[in-house]
């Protein structure tokens, strides 16, 4: 643990930018500053979609219809019941923002578990490398917890039936991808696609401003790191 703590600490002083101004930090507060900033940001992206509205108030993350059903047979008829599509678009909605709160504990259990290796591309990576961390670590896994919790939702909808029946159809002739041939996947692919965004928006705050964290590591670290 002392090694990794070493190398941590020195990879971060070794930064062209705010080196002098990492003298003061500790090995050990180096690396919990990092590790608190990555809790911090997921939970507050995770904060700011699993809740009424999260995604459907949200322009950046509200996830419409999909593109696929204007190349199935039978669209026309499925379009023409706007009040029904409107309905299937709350719910998709609905459904992604039931969705996330379960990808807190994975988010934080990613952190724990994250390797010398991946501290180094974070610290020294670009705006989004802590997510980009986070996707690699954590898709699979969240993709699998969504579905049943996004199915049970869209189920309700009166339109969801018809769409998956039409999208197999374009499935089957390769007009539809696999994630879009059931309304639950398309759904889970979005509310994952919008957790990931909004984890980079927290993380671009806390590289570009650390000063509005809440935490006095964070701020401590990434100040220094400017």
């Amino acid at each position: 643990m002392r090694a990794i703590l070493g190398f941590l600490a020195a990879l971060v002083i070794s930064a062209p930018l705010g080196a002098a101004g990492l003298d003061s930090i500790s090995n050990a507060d180096a690396v919990s500053g990092l590790k608190q900033a990555l809790t911090d940001g997921s939970s507050a992206a995770v904060s700011l979609l699993g809740k009424q509205d999260g995604f459907f108030g949200n322009p950046q993350v509200k996830i419409p219809l999909p593109k696929a059903i204007k190349q199935v047979e039978g669209a026309l008829r499925f379009m023409g019941k706007q009040r029904e599509a409107d309905e299937l678009v709350l719910s998709m909605n609905r459904a992604a923002e039931a969705a996330v709160p379960e990808a807190k504990a994975l988010l934080v259990d990613s952190v724990k578990k994250m390797s010398v290796q991946d501290a180094k591309g974070i610290l020294t990576g670009g705006d989004t490398a802590a997510t980009d961390y986070f996707r690699r670590t954590t898709q699979d896994q969240l993709s699998a917890r969504f579905l049943p919790i996004v199915k049970k939702v869209t189920d309700r909808a009166g339109l969801a039936q018809q769409y998956n029946a039409l999208a197999g159809q374009g499935a089957s002739f390769g007009l539809v991808g696999k994630d879009e041939a059931t309304v639950e996947n398309y759904v889970t692919r979005k509310a994952l696609d919008g957790l990931y965004f909004m984890i980079a928006e927290q993380e671009k705050k806390f590289r570009q401003n650390p000063v509005g964290a809440t935490s006095d590591i964070v701020k401590r670290v990434f100040g220094a790191l400017r």
